[in-house]
C-alpha cells in the first residue's frame, strides 16, 4: 500500500454509534447479510438511524424480521430478505429481487470453525459461504451499486487470515486433509483478496470496495469452536457487538472513506503491514497482493460457471 494510510478521530472502542453521529444517509439504500445477529445487527441499526433504507438479508427470515422489529420503525426504513450465502440459487433469488439503485454493500455474514461440511456444488462450506457467496452476490449486484452513483462495498474479513495464504490449487481442501481452522483462515484472505481486485475493476463505475477486520467479537460465530480451541485462542481482546460494527460502518458512511478502497482497516483506521511481533494486529502481505487477488477472481469465476453449467 503506497497511498498515504487513513487514520480516523475513532479507535478500537468507538461504537458504530459513534461513527455514524452526524452522518446523514437519508435516501440511500443498504444491505447487511447475516444481520440478524453480532454485528450485523449493530452495522444495520447505525446505517438505519442515520436514515437509510436498510435491507436484513438473513439465511432465517422469522429471525431476521424480530431484528427488524428490535431496530425499530422510527430507524429508517427496514426490510428482511431471505439469502442463504452458501446456495447459489438462493443468491440468484435475492439479486433478481432487487430493483433499483444500491448505495451500501456489507458483505458481513460468515461461518467459522465449521466441520468439514460441503455444498451441493462440492465446495467447501467456509470458502464458498464467506467468499463464494458474497463474491456472486456483489457481482449480481454490481449494476445496482454502479447505478447508485458513489456506491461502497464493505467485506468482512478476520486476524486469522495472517496465517492462511490461498492454496489455489486446492481451495476447497480436496487434496489436503481438513483443517477448520486454516479453511476459515483461508476464507478470510479470500474476502481480503475479493476487495483489492472489485476496487481495481469497479472504481471507474464509483464504487469503493475495502476491508474491515472487526476484532474479537464473541458471537454466534464462533459457536463451532470448542473448549480447546478456546484454550489454544491468542488473548484477545474482545470488543463488544457495537465496538466490534464499527469498523464496517466506517467504510460503509464514514465520510473520511469518500473515494478510498481496496484498503484494509482494523479499529477504525487503515491497517498496517502484519508482524511476527504484533500477531493480533495488521495485514499480511498475501491478503493485498494483486496478482493473487486477479487469480482467485478469475478462479472464482470458473467456480460459478462450472455450477450454473451443472
Amino acid at each position: 500500500m503506497t497511498d498515504t494510510r487513513v487514520t480516523t478521530p475513532f479507535n478500537a472502542r468507538s461504537t458504530a454509534a459513534d461513527v455514524v453521529a452526524g452522518v446523514d444517509l437519508t435516501g440511500q439504500r443498504a444491505i447487511v447479510t447475516g444481520a440478524s445477529s453480532g454485528i450485523g445487527v449493530e452495522t444495520a441499526r447505525a446505517l438505519a438511524s442515520a436514515g437509510a433504507e436498510v435491507t436484513l438479508a438473513v439465511r432465517d427470515v422469522r429471525a431476521g424480521e424480530r431484528t427488524a422489529h428490535e431496530i425499530g420503525a422510527g430507524n429508517g426504513l427496514i426490510r428482511v430478505a431471505p439469502l442463504d450465502l452458501s446456495d447459489q440459487r438462493s443468491v440468484a433469488a435475492f439479486v433478481a429481487a432487487w430493483d433499483g439503485p444500491l448505495h451500501i454493500l456489507v458483505n458481513n455474514a460468515g461461518v467459522s470453525a465449521t466441520p468439514e461440511m460441503r455444498t451441493a456444488e462440492g465446495w467447501e462450506l467456509q470458502f464458498a459461504t464467506n467468499h463464494l457467496g458474497h463474491f456472486a452476490l456483489a457481482n449480481g449486484l454490481h449494476r445496482a451499486l454502479a447505478g447508485a452513483g458513489r456506491a461502497r462495498v464493505v467485506s468482512l474479513s478476520s486476524i486469522a487470515h495472517v496465517s492462511a495464504p490461498m492454496v489455489f490449487e486446492d481451495v476447497n481442501f480436496r487434496e489436503r486433509p481438513y483443517d477448520r481452522l486454516l479453511a476459515y483462515g483461508e476464507s478470510k484472505t479470500a474476502t481480503a483478496l475479493f476487495a483489492v481486485e472489485a476496487n481495481r475493476r469497479w472504481a471507474g463505475d464509483g464504487i469503493t470496495v475495502n476491508v474491515a477486520n472487526p476484532g474479537a467479537v464473541a458471537t454466534n460465530l464462533g459457536r463451532h469452536l470448542t473448549e480447546e480451541d478456546y484454550a489454544n485462542l491468542p488473548a484477545y481482546d474482545f470488543k463488544t457487538p457495537q465496538q466490534g460494527a464499527a469498523t464496517s460502518v466506517l467504510l460503509a458512511a464514514g465520510p473520511q472513506l469518500e473515494g478510498i478502497g481496496g484498503r484494509y482497516f482494523e479499529d477504525c483506521e487503515q491497517a498496517v503491514r502484519h508482524r511476527p511481533e504484533t500477531p493480533l494486529a495488521g495485514v499480511a502481505d498475501h491478503a493485498t497482493d494483486p496478482t493473487a487477488a486477479a487469480r482467485l477472481w478469475q478462479l472464482s469465476l470458473d467456480l460459478l460457471a462450472v455450477a450454473q453449467v451443472a
